[in-house]
């Protein structure tokens, strides 16, 4: 039997090729979920709804009747929603003093607001349903600090508040909320950065497991958060390699490290 036979789940966050939610929406369909799989670009969900044999919808975070209406088109197409996954964000890099209002308001709409919305509908759903589990993603940013980050970091900080908030409010009613903290992770996203002579191995080296993350990583960890074993709600899962036992590696050394591989001759 696989982890997820009989279980619906909604991954928010899945339009990117090959990203976070993309990954964990493959694993839950392979472990015998249903899937509906959302995010703000229809062609590459379609695609992606058509390989795991799911269904999928454009929505928005930042409006709560979007997160509404896709809560609601799980239950119409399958009857119930036991999973919901955010995989949402906006890595924002900006320095304190030039970070904009502007900014500032596309964060707190995505990452504080759009959380909210995202915990309070679906919390409710899967309450009518007789429970299940949420998870959405923080970062291990939030520990372990980043130069120019700052913004991010705060509505990452903001919003794992919130996931203590509604798991202590909804897990008499069978809801489990937790959190994924992920460190520098290989993604589509981070694939310039981290493809950069010298930028992994700058940050490698405060990794105790001794490797970046991938999205394998945080799949396999949303997948225990939604199954049945795990006895969790409230939390941060530091899935990170253990990257908040240390610190990421401060401007001067990456540049240094930069500096270091640029200075190595290449092969013509």
């Amino acid at each position: 039997m696989k982890q997820l036979d009989g279980k619906v789940a909604v991954v928010l966050g899945a339009a990117g090729r090959d990203n976070m939610g993309q990954v964990i929406a493959r694993l839950f369909a392979q472990e015998g979920a249903r899937v509906v799989v959302a995010g703000r670009h229809a062609d590459t969900l379609e695609a992606l709804a058509q390989a795991i044999q799911g269904r999928h919808a454009v929505c928005d975070i930042t409006r709560k009747q979007d997160v509404e209406a896709l809560a609601q088109l799980g239950v119409d197409a399958y009857g119930r929603v036991d999973i919901a996954i955010n995989c949402t964000g906006w890595g924002l890099m900006a320095k304190l003093r030039d970070t904009t209002e502007e900014q500032l308001d596309r964060l707190m709409d995505l990452q504080f607001k759009g959380v909210f919305f995202f915990l309070q509908v679906f919390a409710e759903r899967l309450a009518a349903c007789g429970g299940g589990s949420i998870v959405t993603m923080s970062s291990a940013s939030v520990h372990a600090l980043l130069f120019n980050h700052a913004a991010y970091i705060g509505t990452k900080a903001g919003a794992d508040a919130l996931v203590r908030c509604f798991a202590n409010e909804y897990g008499a009613r069978g809801v489990k909320v937790n959190a994924l903290a992920p460190g520098f992770t290989t993604t589509p996203m981070t694939e310039r950065e981290s493809t950069m002579p010298g930028l992994q191995e700058a940050f490698v080296k405060e990794y105790p497991l001794g490797r970046l993350g991938t999205t394998r990583d945080v799949a396999t960890a949303a997948l225990w958060l939604a199954g049945p074993d795990s006895f969790m709600t409230g939390q941060v899962l530091q899935i990170n390699g253990g990257l908040t036992l240390r610190r990421n590696p401060l401007p001067r050394e990456i540049n240094a490290a930069l500096a270091a591989a640029a200075a190595v001759p290449r092969p013509v």
